[in-house]
């Protein structure tokens, strides 16, 4: 994610954490009856999931498999439990091996932007929800929320990787774009599954997405090991972690 120190570098991040903290406490508001059982088991299955990651070619960056959980969390939880899931998970998700050095700027930066995007997504969902009667039904609020998801890590990602690096906005976002639009596709499928069984059979049978993950998770890392092969334009050096990036 973050390579240097620079003033713009730190103000940017700095920006990050005040608009994750607005936003999150935007939806601690307008949160509705908490779910800390279910919480928990969503956030077992996306913390599980957060550490299967694969490197993507072209980008100094990695991909993890636990979309799907932190949607589920906010279609069906309220919004100060999907924040948390993303939060926690992605700590989970960016905490280094233990050969690996600990950047605390990547890690503020990675939870700061998961924030933002669940607490995004969990408002556009409730904003739609009002007019459910009107116009909106579960796969149209499941589309609402997976779009802003999409946006809410895309943009702040291509974002850090033009103060860092200085790369044009618009090619680096079309890249994250080519390279994770069709997971989020795959993982809005897979909610969807995932929230119609464990409405009509409770959270455990939610498990059995897990082999579906770890599957997907397999899938991807041999389509981009083969894809890392192929001749490539110098990675960026910025690094892109969260759950879809």
């Amino acid at each position: 994610m973050v390579t240097g120190n620079t003033r713009q570098t730190k103000s940017f991040i700095g920006a990050m954490v005040l608009t994750a903290v607005a936003c999150a406490g935007c939806a601690a508001v307008a949160s509705h009856a908490l779910h800390p059982l279910n919480a928990m088991a969503v956030m077992a299955l996306a913390a599980a999931t957060s550490r299967m990651k694969v490197k993507l070619p072209g980008i100094n960056g990695n991909m993890s498999v636990n979309l799907p959980f932190l949607l589920v969390a906010v279609v069906s939880l309220s919004a100060l439990e999907a924040v948390s899931i993303a939060a926690l998970s992605t700590v989970v998700q960016c905490w280094p091996k233990a050969d690996a050095k600990f950047k605390p700027e990547q890690m503020v930066f990675n939870v700061s932007m998961m924030a933002f995007a669940a607490s995004a997504a969990s408002l556009m969902g409730g904003a739609a929800g009002i007019g459910r009667a009107a116009w909106a039904s579960e796969p149209v609020l499941l589309a609402s929320a997976t779009t802003t998801f999409f946006l809410g890590q895309t943009a702040p990602v291509a974002a850090i990787i033009k103060v860092t690096e200085g790369a044009a906005l618009r090619r680096v976002w079309i890249s994250i774009v080519q390279l994770s639009f069709p997971y989020y596709v795959v993982s809005a499928g897979v909610t969807s599954m995932v929230h119609l069984v464990t409405r009509n059979l409770g959270w455990p049978a939610a498990l059995l997405s897990f082999p579906v993950m770890y599957g997907i998770h397999c899938s991807y890392r041999l389509y981009f090991n083969k894809a890392a092969d192929v001749p490539q334009p110098a990675p960026l050096k910025a690094r892109a972690v969260g759950a879809g990036l």
